[in-house]
C-alpha cells in the first residue's frame, strides 16, 4: 500500500500551488483520496478529498471557493488545485485515504508522506 505525494512549496499570498497523490495497492473498497493538514500549535483539519467510487466531494469550509480537488482516472491521480493561498494555509499537507461513508468523511488508515505549504510574503 502506498500513496505517492508531490507539490507543495512556497508562495505569496494570494498566489496557487498544487498537490498530487497516486494511490497503489489499496483494497478496492469505499474509500476517498484526498488531503489533511496540520500546522504548528494547531488541530489536525481535513482539508478535501473525493470519493474513487462515485466521485462525491468534500471541502472544509475554510477552502471552499479556493481549492478544488479532482481525480484522473487513467493516471489514478488525484490532485488539489490550491488558490487564493492565505498565510492561514500554511502546514504540512498530506495525502491519505478517506472514509466516505461518513459526513464529513473520516480520515482512513493509509498516509501518504507529508508535504509542506508555506504561504507568506
Amino acid at each position: 500500500v502506498q500513496l505517492q505525494a508531490s507539490g507543495g512549496g512556497s508562495v505569496q499570498p494570494g498566489g496557487s500551488l498544487s498537490l498530487s497523490c497516486t494511490p497503489s495497492g489499496i483494497p478496492v473498497s469505499t474509500y476517498g483520496i484526498g488531503w489533511f493538514r496540520q500546522a504548528p500549535g494547531k488541530e489536525r483539519e481535513k482539508v478535501s478529498c473525493i470519493s474513487v467510487n462515485d466521485g462525491r466531494i468534500y471541502y472544509s469550509e475554510s477552502v471552499k471557493g479556493r481549492f478544488t480537488i479532482s481525480r484522473d482516472n487513467a493516471k489514478k491521480t488525484v490532485y488539489l488545485q490550491m488558490n487564493n493561498l492565505k498565510p492561514e494555509d500554511t502546514a504540512v499537507y498530506t495525502c491519505a485515504t478517506f472514509g466516505m461513508g461518513w459526513d464529513p468523511p473520516i480520515i482512513g488508515d493509509y498516509r501518504g508522506q507529508g508535504t509542506q505549504v508555506t504561504v507568506s510574503s
